[in-house]
């Protein structure tokens, strides 16, 4: 039986980097759940890589259906966002463990619908000085950007990924993002010590 692996962390963390890092190495087999959103196409993205891009409509539509496994609105400058994560034929954990990106709040809801003995949590740590800069700089590579909206972002972190929010959510482990390699290579640790069930090898753990 296979595991959902959800990556957490403050923006510019370093979660991106991280996650297609866990995808392309063979330490333990990943597969990946690409989330969707309604909020614009960034530069550099493409569709169904980092998101499906959709709408408000797309997103009603997947809620009455029942496919929504999770979803989060945030009231930005530019709008109504939303993120949200939809159970589709590609999620099969009979056969196979994914990783996605998620929020604290995702990784609750995505407990409730697989059930807690499913879903690991991987929360990614960096200093916010670290953080605030990479958030800048990436900020300045996008053709329009939108420096209102990041500090938005920057901010609404501090509450979402509070101490008090973390403790409800009942993570103890953090993964430290100051050396990439050894961040990485502790999570590969701590996934293989989690995801080994005995007697199964059908994920070549």
């Amino acid at each position: 039986m296979g595991k959902i692996v959800c990556l957490m962390g403050r923006s510019s963390s370093g979660k991106d980097t991280i996650y297609k890092r866990l995808l392309s190495q063979d330490k333990v087999k990943l597969s990946n759940i690409v989330p969707y959103t309604t909020r614009p196409i960034r530069a550099q993205e493409r569709e169904g890589v980092e998101y499906h891009f959709t709408d408000e409509k797309g997103y009603q539509k997947l809620l009455e259906e029942g496919a929504v496994i999770e979803a989060r609105a945030y009231h930005t400058c530019l709008g109504l966002w939303r993120y949200f994560t939809v159970a589709d034929e590609r999620i099969v954990l009979e056969d196979h463990s994914y990783v996605l990106i998620a929020t604290l709040e995702a990784y609750g809801q995505i407990q409730k619908y697989y059930g807690a003995d499913k879903v690991l949590p991987v929360l990614i740590e960096l200093d916010d000085g670290i953080r605030l800069q990479r958030a800048l700089d990436r900020e300045k590579a996008q053709d329009q950007p939108r420096y209102e909206e990041m500090c938005r972002r920057f901010l609404a972190d501090a509450e979402d990924f509070s101490e008090e929010n973390i403790r409800k959510a009942g993570i103890v482990k953090r993964f430290y993002n100051n050396d990439l390699e050894e961040c990485l290579e502790e999570i590969l640790v701590y996934l293989r010590d989690n995801m080994t069930e005995r007697g199964d090898d059908r994920h070549g753990y």
